[in-house]
């Protein structure tokens, strides 16, 4: 407990923990009073004329249908025959559909939180991604460049439980700043959206999956801290964990992707660190595959999708080998 509780005040004293927790604290002021200065309550009016809007949207949603189904039947009126309609009416069919038109979704210049929160939570989540590597990187980077680590070990001479508890320590360190970020990231707009917005539909399946929205959130936050915790202590310094993921970006993600596209690979995009990111975060990916139909005769689908299941296996192989390197290493090293 004392290793644990001298790591936990070595970084929060840590000053560049220290800037990112006021970088964090201004883009949190900044995306709020932006927010703030855009929205207003929604008159009476403005929310009867929505209303309308919303009612006559979903009509036309219906006529459309309704005109899908008299073409299949042949009864559709001279004349009509030029409308374009799907082969398949149920693409059309409001009952299928994912949603519905709503009053909130006419509404001008009115914050919805109900809308607006997930969008806002994903941007919550990528500050936080940003924020776990570089103090992953950092803490233990600059530990081993200064020779913080050997002093330490003159302290407690055991590699394994120094290095634990310093990965440790880390993550509950950033769990915890998640946590209390994300009440307060979105009490804040709720708070907006009551007092000069709108709140929306905040029912039980809203919250259900802003619940999973942000779960998600949290583990690819721990995954990213560990991943530049790993980086860092196989490079012995921070600059290491940097450069590895510009270099993954530059060469890789643009690069490679680029090779791909020239080569013509079937579903590029299943190598993509991004595109596993995307599919863990929102449970389900669609990619579109210029090749796939090249020799179909007949009917093609060219999308191809990635979910959450396969996208978290990456993950969790990816930070497990990198972790289970640094602590290999670590232990075999020359630290001076």
């Amino acid at each position: 407990m004392k290793l644990v509780r001298a790591e936990l005040e070595r970084l929060g004293a840590r000053r560049f923990v220290q800037l990112m927790l006021v970088l964090l604290v201004l883009a949190f002021g900044v995306t709020a009073s932006t927010t703030l200065a855009g929205s207003h309550q929604p008159t009476a009016a403005e929310l009867v004329e929505a209303r309308n809007q919303a009612a006559e949207s979903r009509r036309q949603m219906d006529d459309v249908y309704q005109r899908c189904v008299d073409r299949v039947n042949g009864n559709l009126p001279p004349g009509a025959e030029e409308e374009y309609f799907p082969a398949d009416c149920s693409e059309v069919d409001p009952v299928r559909q994912e949603r519905l038109p709503v009053a909130t979704d006419f509404l001008s210049g009115v914050f919805v939180f109900s809308q607006q929160a997930e969008s806002l939570l994903y941007f919550l989540i990528a500050f936080l991604v940003l924020f776990g590597f570089l103090v992953g990187a950092s803490y233990i980077g600059a530990d081993l460049n200064s020779g913080g680590v050997v002093n330490l070990l003159l302290w407690r001479p055991k590699r394994m439980t120094v290095l634990g508890a310093k990965l440790g320590t880390l993550l509950g360190g950033v769990l915890g700043l998640s946590l209390l970020a994300s009440v307060a990231y979105l009490a804040t707009f709720w708070v907006i959206g009551q007092a000069a917005g709108f709140p929306g539909h905040l029912d039980g399946a809203f919250w259900r999956d802003l619940g999973a929205v942000h779960g998600r959130g949290l583990v690819l936050v721990l995954l990213t801290t560990v991943l530049g915790f790993a980086l860092a202590t196989l490079g012995r310094h921070t600059s290491a964990a940097l450069g590895t993921a510009a270099a993954y970006l530059v060469v890789w993600e643009l690069g490679g992707r680029l090779v791909m596209e020239i080569v013509d690979a079937a579903h590029p995009d299943r190598f993509m660190l991004s595109s596993h990111v995307g599919a863990w975060l929102t449970g389900r990916v669609e990619f579109w595959d210029a090749t796939a139909c090249a020799t179909a005769t007949g009917f093609c689908d060219r999308v191809y999708a990635l979910t959450w299941q396969p996208a978290l296996a990456v993950l969790l192989g990816l930070t497990a080998v990198l972790a289970t390197a640094a602590f290999l290493v670590f232990r075999r090293r020359d630290l001076i």
